[in-house]
């Protein structure tokens, strides 16, 4: 199993950095808490050492890693150039859970950038980070590069017990717990190297406020724009088979599978078999339905936030323990359509896609 140092309070952290920045020096992984979600750390300036991100994580090698800096300065190490639109992003919201993609100077982090020209970077807004990052930089690692630590397209971690159950096998892996992450899911990521800003990722920054930041509109992602982290199709999926509905379709696939887990013969022996996770009420047979004894231990329900980003911080955790109860189907309804839930309708539609 991995190794957990505590990082929760002042002294213990103090006592945990000389462990994680040696092992950061030395090529070694160590994984972090951010705002968003727990990452997995190796020194971004070494190839070996990001090789083992790839290969931890089962990750293809040509999709690129985010590089997480201590501060705008950090950037300048990694940065061919940075935009002014890239300046005026970073000026609004570094630290937080913004990462621009900018320019790579050629002589340093290829391998995190996939081999890309371009490179993504971000300075996280927790102090966890920001003391592993700074004293890491004091130690001669210029930038941390960092993934979701997790193994690849599944469910990202914000808890430091959701690392250690993804990687049992990596006995040298330090993990830093730091508490649950405030914010809950990725960072947004903006592609500054091609001229006007485009959004390639949403995050919990509305893009509204992301555009008035940049001082322009935010511009359409074409065939053209770089690889990023956490764009593909199929990503942030559970063990379990997830499926994205609006609440009518809820409402009418309930209609009709719950009578028939009723009627089972040993429901209570067959184990659960649906979780569901909606936005608003369920009507009233619904609901005595599925708290009927018939039904005890079948259908598992949970209501999601009526807040974004409340939604946002807890997604990923119940979607873990919707997978730790062992349902094989997640029931989900689609979030509503209003800015602030582009990010965790993202998730949720890239989750559903690897069903």
């Amino acid at each position: 199993m991995p190794q957990l140092l505590s990082a929760r309070d002042e002294p213990d952290l103090q006592a945990a950095l000389p462990a994680a920045v040696q092992a950061l020096a030395a090529g070694g992984l160590v994984a972090f808490p951010t705002e968003t979600v727990y990452g997995l750390g190796a020194r971004a300036d070494d190839a070996a050492a990001v090789a083992g991100i790839f290969t931890a994580k089962g990750r293809p090698s040509d999709h690129p890693l985010i590089v997480h800096v201590a501060d705008a300065a950090g950037a300048e190490a990694f940065a061919a150039d940075l935009p002014p639109v890239a300046r005026r992003l970073m000026a609004a919201f570094w630290p937080g859970p913004l990462t621009v993609i900018v320019p790579r100077r050629p002589d340093i982090a290829a391998a995190a950038a996939g081999g890309q020209a371009t490179v993504g970077l971000r300075c996280p807004d927790h102090p966890v980070a920001q003391a592993l990052l700074r004293a890491a930089a004091a130690a001669g690692v210029p930038g941390v590069a960092a993934p979701s630590a997790n193994r690849f397209g599944q469910v990202s971690p914000t808890r430091a017990e959701h690392v250690m159950s993804e990687f049992p096998a990596l006995p040298d892996l330090l993990v830093l717990d730091g508490g649950p992450c405030a914010v809950g899911i990725e960072s947004a990521i903006v592609d500054c190297s091609r001229g006007r800003p485009v959004l390639l990722r949403p995050g919990g920054l509305p893009a509204a406020a992301i555009a008035a930041a940049a001082g322009e509109p935010l511009g359409e992602r074409g065939d053209d724009a770089p690889r990023a982290s956490g764009t593909l199709e199929a990503h942030y999926a559970p063990r379990a088979r997830l499926r994205l509905m609006d609440l009518q379709a809820l409402r009418a696939g309930l209609q009709v599978l719950l009578p028939g887990l009723r009627n089972a013969a040993s429901p209570t022996s067959a184990g659960p078999a649906l979780a569901v996770y909606c936005h608003d009420e369920l009507p009233d047979d619904l609901q005595r339905s599925l708290a009927s004894s018939a039904l005890r231990g079948r259908v598992r329900l949970r209501r999601m936030p009526a807040d974004a980003a409340a939604a946002a911080q807890e997604l990923f955790a119940a979607l873990r323990e919707f997978d730790d109860g062992g349902v094989p189907l997640i029931w989900v309804e689609a979030p509503p359509a209003d800015p602030a839930w582009d990010g965790v309708r993202d998730r949720l539609q890239r989750a559903a896609a690897a069903a």
